[in-house]
């Protein structure tokens, strides 16, 4: 610790306690000894060109049909690939697929890549990948993947062909199979090892092959030297578990974790100007938002209350004030850089008075109590959220939660389990705009805690449509329309923020997706 302290370089500037010293919304600093606390895994254990990093939590399994979580899919990626995938430009490129075509509006074409094969050896071709989707959607593997959700069947119309058949067009399948939806598992071996034995050696066609994983511990891969793709550049890839910051960023400086990845801002901040450690920050896609219940009784059924709490929530000030700045405003939830973003929108002036101007219109010329939940790792932005809510009399006990928990209260058939108001957000990996809302504006999606009939009609446009410009419209009526009515407070896109060392060289896309097949690092 003494070392790490010596190492710090002098910074100019007011502390960041008084940037944060705005009257309710100051937010407590990260304790600067228990962020710099923790020890990393021994570097010399490692032999070759071995790249380590940390994210902010463990997979969940290694069965990439049987998660649905970005911290699982992050590390999976590594070890399967997807019918297509994203590129560092944002764009949509081949992966297991070459091409891929409507043959009518029911049916997707999948031309394949020729002479890919699983670690193992098997053929990756058509039928591997019937297969793949097939298991996806049999209701026995439990799979959590919505992506797919109307796709009906799959033909192998020979090796290479695969053909996608949809009960309603979905204009968006080849995004939908660049992550989660588009994995490819092989048959043979499940038929020999079974679930369980595929979730304990798992087998995939990517750059990396599995070693071994010991839960919250670490995951350990090595280079497959004969990916379709060529060879990636590191010899072996180490995954590790760091629920908070402290002991990755300690290993960080150690030399025990090369980049640390799922950096919340203020953690960023915390290492800014310390000797050896690098920040990056990259414009991300992910999005953040408040959730509110309007289908309990109490005040947040009048859209009044809705539109007040928009207005109490002065966004800019909270991107500068607790992010950095590492944050983009959202207008009305759609980030800039997906399908259906329309920049003709403007976000709710942020206005304290308006607020409880509103707040009295509704029967509550005093305000009123209420409970923001969040996850733990959001703390410092729930806390100033709700500073800010109270300055308009809205006061919001914030209730945090561990990630596990968290996680499984949103995705439970509970609408009210996290409670009348929550902190979320939403990846966007897609780059669709069908990708920030699918869950949780429909009536009958398990997030949805808004029912308007307009807005039913207006997702099924954007989620069916044929033509892209239909779906652009569908958007942009449903944002207006999300506005008017004030089912979320949307707050911004958040920055993807990376500590390294001096070793690797690696740049995210836009969803912030760790596929590490295009990493270096020096030796």
């Amino acid at each position: 610790m003494e070392r790490i302290r010596q190492g710090r370089a002098r910074r100019d500037g007011p502390p960041r306690r008084d940037v944060l010293r705005l009257g309710a919304l100051a937010v407590p600093a990260l304790a600067l000894p228990a962020l710099l606390a923790g020890c990393g895994a021994d570097p010399a254990s490692d032999a070759g060109n071995v790249l380590r990093l940390s994210q902010p939590g463990d997979p969940k399994t290694m069965d990439p049909q049987k998660q649905g979580d970005m911290t699982s899919m992050n590390a999976l990626i590594n070890m399967f690939d997807t019918l297509t995938t994203r590129g560092t430009d944002g764009k949509l490129h081949p992966g297991l697929a070459l091409t891929w075509r409507v043959v009518s509006p029911l049916t997707w074409r999948f031309t394949l890549r020729p002479g890919v094969a699983f670690h193992n050896g098997e053929p990756c071709d058509a039928h591997a990948v019937k297969f793949s989707i097939e298991r996806l959607l049999d209701p026995a593997t439990a799979s959590p993947i919505v992506e797919l959700r109307y796709v009906k069947g799959v033909t192998a119309v020979d090796d290479h062909t695969v053909d996608l058949h949809t009960s309603v067009h979905d204009p968006i399948i080849p995004e939908k199979v660049s992550l989660f939806g588009g994995v490819a598992v092989p048959p043979r071996y499940l038929a020999r090892v079974g679930d369980d034995g595929f979730a304990q050696r798992p087998v995939g066609t990517g750059p990396f092959t599995f070693v071994g994983w010991q839960r919250d511990h670490e995951l350990r891969m090595r280079a497959n030297p004969h990916y379709w793709g060529g060879r990636p550049e590191v010899d072996a890839l180490v995954f590790t578990p760091a629920p908070n910051a402290s002991s990755s960023l300690a290993a960080l400086q150690s030399g025990g974790v090369d980049l640390v990845t799922g950096l919340t801002p203020d953690a960023a901040q915390q290492l800014d100007g310390y000797t050896g450690v690098t920040l990056d920050s990259h414009t991300g896609i992910r999005t953040s938002y408040l959730s509110v219940n309007t289908l309990d009784k109490g005040p947040l059924r009048d859209k009044r209350v809705r539109r007040a709490l928009n207005h109490a929530v002065d966004v800019r000030l909270l991107i500068k004030a607790v992010l950095g700045g590492k944050a983009t405003e959202v207008p009305a939830m759609i980030p800039r850089g997906a399908f259906g973003y329309d920049p003709s929108l403007k976000p709710f002036t942020r206005s304290v008075p308006t607020a409880r101007r509103l707040l009295a219109e509704a029967g509550y010329p005093h305000g009123f109590s209420t409970e923001l939940t969040a996850s733990n790792i959001d703390s410092d932005v729930a806390e100033a959220i709700s500073g800010l809510l109270a300055r308009a009399g809205v006061h919001a006990r914030v209730n945090l939660l561990d990630p596990g928990t968290y996680a499984d209260r949103l995705t439970s058939d509970d609408h009210g389990a996290l409670g009348p108001l929550y902190l979320a957000a939403s990846t966007v990996w897609t780059l669709d705009g069908e990708s920030m809302i699918q869950s949780n504006v429909r009536s009958d999606r398990r997030q949805s805690r808004w029912h308007n009939k307009e807005a039913d009609r207006l997702v099924d446009i954007e989620e069916l449509a044929v033509e892209p410009e239909r779906r652009r419209r569908a958007f942009s009526d449903l944002q207006r329309l999300m506005l008017e009515e004030a089912p979320f407070v949307p707050l911004y896109q958040i920055d993807t923020i990376l500590a390294r060392n001096q070793r690797p060289r690696w740049t995210p896309g836009p969803a912030g997706v760790l596929a590490m097949a295009s990493a270096e690092v020096s030796r």
